[in-house]
């Protein structure tokens, strides 16, 4: 298996990719506002490279529960000057957290590769255009609903088999609109409309999305459900995540997007290790 992302291609199987948070918000639920400033931005995402990080998501608009949208222009203000400067100073493929073929444009111009995309639930095709043209990787997102309404009353009859149907679909719909296979990667969207037992049922259900075709990557750090489930604030959720981490190296998944990259290296690259027959 194979991912293309512009000049950059990964083969599978591999080490996991981890992918490092570069939130340039005033709001996300974990990070909001330490890293609005592109000097603080570019610092960081430079920090997570040298932490190991594979790649780096540079994203300009918090996706968290009920959070507001924010106009295309302010968006872009606020990656593009980011990306332009890591393009610069990293050799790791940039991805670009948005959902807006608009701020996806200007990010593909300024030097990203990939489009992280929350909402491939989307009707119109104008994102997926982009993408086959310019060659792009893409992260397709299952989420039931938008940020603003997603956890009002997210309900499936099968979490696991309607998020798998979802990518099937996606995958047929992209490819009629020239988005190649080798371009894509699924992401079954923690917390993305989906209550504690559903982002349960997900993890546990893993194995079932890495028999796909495509590559997975999981977002579950320090997400709401493990304050939920265990009682904790979000700055103390690093060993929860972790946990997700391991778990998921151990189900197959590809890729993991965290916030917290030299703790998830080490921790999956042990997993790994123990889970090596060779060793």
């Amino acid at each position: 298996m194979i991912l293309r992302a512009r000049q950059f291609t990964f083969e599978f199987p591999r080490p996991m990719l981890v992918m490092g948070i570069v939130n340039v918000t005033p709001d996300s639920f974990s990070d909001g506002g330490r890293f609005l400033a592109d000097d603080a931005a570019v610092a960081h995402a430079l920090q997570l490279v040298e932490e190991g990080a594979d790649i780096l998501d540079i994203g300009g608009e918090s996706t968290r529960p009920g959070a507001e949208p924010v106009e295309e222009a302010e968006e872009i203000r606020r990656v593009v000057p980011v990306i332009e400067r890591l393009v610069g100073r990293t050799g790791v493929p940039i991805s670009i957290d948005t959902q807006k073929p608009g701020v996806a444009a200007a990010a593909l111009a300024a030097g990203a590769s990939i489009v992280n995309d929350i909402a491939a639930n989307r009707e119109d095709d104008a994102m997926w255009r982009l993408v086959a043209r310019e060659g792009a990787g893409y992260i397709a997102m299952h989420m039931q609903g938008s940020p603003q309404s997603m956890q009002a009353n997210p309900v499936y009859s099968d979490v696991v088999g309607e998020v798998s149907a979802f990518f099937q679909e996606r995958l047929r719909r992209l490819q009629s609109i020239g988005v190649d296979p080798d371009q894509v990667v699924f992401d079954p969207g923690i917390g993305f409309g989906k209550t504690l037992k559903h982002n349960l049922a997900l993890l546990g259900g893993l194995s079932e999305f890495t028999s796909l075709t495509r590559p997975i990557l999981l977002g579950a750090s320090r997400k709401s459900f493990m304050g939920n489930l265990l009682g904790i604030e979000t700055a103390d959720r690093l060993p929860g995540s972790l946990a997700c981490a391991c778990h998921a190296a151990s189900a197959g998944v590809q890729m993991t997007r965290v916030h917290d990259v030299a703790a998830t290296v080490q921790a999956v690259r042990l997993v790994e290790a123990i889970n090596d027959p060779r060793q």
